[in-house]
């Protein structure tokens, strides 16, 4: 075996070892609960059972019977989830413990090993200022692995950002309604009217990542920044506390637009930086969406 797929390997272990881990025992209840809902299809009572959720109790029969008695209720449908993952330049921004792109594909690994021990379809859509590759929704462990060896190998034609074309692939390749994360840095040309078209037909939550050195500059003197998409050097001095202002308020504003956008479009979203854990974020995200139920 060359080496480099040895390393590829042992990368894909080492991932599934800490996401299936995690999503065994922090995500794939929340997951469920968040997303699939309460089966809504309402089938039987059965007597009370140490375990059961008090919620699910039946107080009309119990009064009755004057025993516990819970509402059962059939699994709704599988969910078909789908992965849109922006491997744009801008994804190899960072200078905290990751890039953008190794957090991208430990959440990406996170929330489809949830996705299958919940019984669900996962798929993926790689996209820069074009559609990079598609993943047609699929179940099962290698399939997965299969994904988490492609987002760490994967090597994109392009270096800009469309988030609104990606959308539009998105929304005409997949037919049935269906829970999308969008996974980028969002800086990309408006896409306002896409993602509330998208999320009409399906159940889009945007996952932001940013590294805190894109919203504030640290004073380092004269420092030279590549513009990852465009190629372009540009000499920026740091030292320099307007410049540093400037670029904070710029940030700041870039934000506040795009949070609402996502106001707008009834978007759930969450803000995860590269200097963070992004298990917390995630939790808080599921927990508002169950709480919504």
């Amino acid at each position: 075996m060359a080496k480099d797929t040895k390393e590829l390997l042992k990368k894909v272990r080492k991932i599934e070892i800490k996401t299936r881990g995690l999503s065994n025992h922090l995500f794939s209840g929340e997951y469920h609960s968040a997303f699939k809902g309460r089966g809504m299809a309402f089938s039987e009572v059965r007597e009370y059972q140490v375990g059961d959720e008090i919620r699910t109790i039946d107080w009309n029969v119990t009064a009755r019977f004057n025993h516990p008695y819970v509402k059962v209720f059939d699994e709704e449908r599988e969910l078909t989830v789908m992965l849109l993952m922006d491997v744009s330049g801008s994804e190899n921004f960072g200078t905290i413990n990751q890039q953008k792109q190794d957090l991208a594909t430990e959440l990406c690994a996170v929330l489809a090993f949830s996705a299958i021990q919940n019984n669900d379809k996962v798929g993926v859509i790689f996209f820069s200022d074009k559609i990079e590759k598609f993943i047609p929704p699929k179940k099962g462990r290698s399939h997965i692995l299969m994904i988490i060896r492609e987002l760490i190998d994967f090597v994109p034609e392009n270096k800009g950002t469309d988030i609104a074309m990606a959308l539009k692939y998105f929304t005409s390749a997949i037919k049935k309604k269906c829970t999308a994360f969008l996974i980028s840095d969002f800086i990309s040309p408006d896409f306002e009217q896409e993602i509330k078209m998208a999320n009409k037909k399906h159940d889009i939550i945007a996952l932001r990542l940013f590294d805190k050195h894109e919203e504030e500059f640290p004073d380092l003197g004269l420092i030279p920044v590549k513009d990852e998409e465009t190629g372009e050097l540009l000499w920026i001095n740091t030292s320099d506390k307007e410049v540093r202002q400037a670029y904070k308020i710029n940030a700041l504003n870039r934000n506040s637009a795009l949070k609402d956008v996502f106001s707008k479009s009834g978007v759930d979203n969450a803000q995860i930086g590269t200097h963070e854990s992004y298990i917390k974020p995630l939790m808080t995200l599921f927990k508002k969406r169950e709480s919504r139920k």
